[in-house]
């Protein structure tokens, strides 16, 4: 599938996403105010979080798509990476750590918490669970779609939040049930702690992978692997002294090997060489638009 044609389904399944999470955080912060629940306003910063973090997303597609130029002369891809590492910032401030406070405040609270209004609150979430659910669905359908949509940070991101916001609901839902139960609020501060440890690990996770990204990944063991066999099947070529490979963005790799040609070559039929294999490389590969070759021993004519 073209890059363009992947690049706007994800658009499309970012904006379904910012829809839902926008309409979903404001139910959750007005049941959350009339509620006075932990759990549900530990809902709503989560949802105000994510509505930020796909803003970032639909940014970083936009941007990572420009061409290059001479400031950047391989091009803006890692742009991707940079806001995907700004949502994950984005979920551990906004989200993970208001849901601790939330959490810590109702431990602290010295009389019993009122749960009057808590069926609607629960009608909220349960509205909640299936928008999110329904935004995750979509998010797995286009995941298994398109063969590399598990490099795509936005959509690893899309997918992290609404799985995240699936099971977060539902720990929200549990929290304000007990409370309801048993009367007492430690359930739903529990809850809320619990969805704070875990925006918390997603937060690290997303934004680990974005790191890795921004310092320069290689790219994975068997397509280097690949490469190598190539270069080593190549006739001209003696010996491979090293390979290195950085993902340069979503379709574009760099690749420097440093070679040992096999001897009797002259100047010009070394360049030639080097074009023909550029060449096959991009034809094979064509993620691998900048490749460098280095003769380390060009043989005398």
């Amino acid at each position: 599938m073209d890059r363009r044609q992947t690049d706007a389904r994800t658009r499309i399944t970012v904006l379904v996403a910012l829809a839902a999470n926008l309409v979903i955080a404001a139910a959750k912060a007005v049941g959350g105010l009339v509620t006075a629940s932990p759990a549900l306003l530990s809902e709503a910063a989560h949802s105000v979080a994510d509505s930020v973090n796909e803003v970032f997303l639909l940014v970083a597609l936009r941007r990572s798509r420009r061409s290059p130029d001479a400031r950047h002369p391989f091009g803006y891809g890692k742009e991707r990476y940079f806001w995907s590492l700004l949502a994950a910032v984005g979920i551990f401030v906004m989200g993970g750590c208001f849901s601790f406070y939330q959490g810590v405040h109702a431990l602290g609270e010295d009389q019993q918490e009122s749960h009057a209004g808590y069926l609607a609150g629960l009608a909220v979430l349960a509205v909640a669970l299936i928008a999110e659910g329904s935004s995750l669905v979509r998010a797995l359908y286009q995941l298994r779609r398109q063969k590399e949509g598990a490099a795509d940070p936005a959509l690893r991101t899309v997918i992290a939040e609404d799985g995240t916001a699936v099971l977060g609901v539902l720990l929200a839902m549990a929290g304000m049930g007990l409370h309801m139960v048993t009367g007492q609020v430690v359930w739903e501060a529990s809850a809320s702690l619990a969805i704070g440890l875990l925006l918390v690990y997603v937060a690290y996770r997303l934004g680990r992978e974005a790191r890795d990204r921004l310092i320069g990944e290689a790219v994975t063991p068997e397509l280097r692997e690949s490469l190598r066999e190539f270069l080593d099947g190549q006739p001209e070529i003696d010996n491979v002294a090293e390979l290195l490979t950085m993902r340069l963005g979503m379709d574009s790799t760099l690749v420097a090997a440093r070679i040992d040609l096999t001897p009797g070559f002259d100047s010009e039929e070394v360049e030639l060489v080097c074009v023909r294999i550029k060449g096959r490389i991009a034809a094979t590969w064509p993620q691998a638009d900048h490749v460098f070759l280095d003769i380390t021993e060009a043989p005398a004519a």
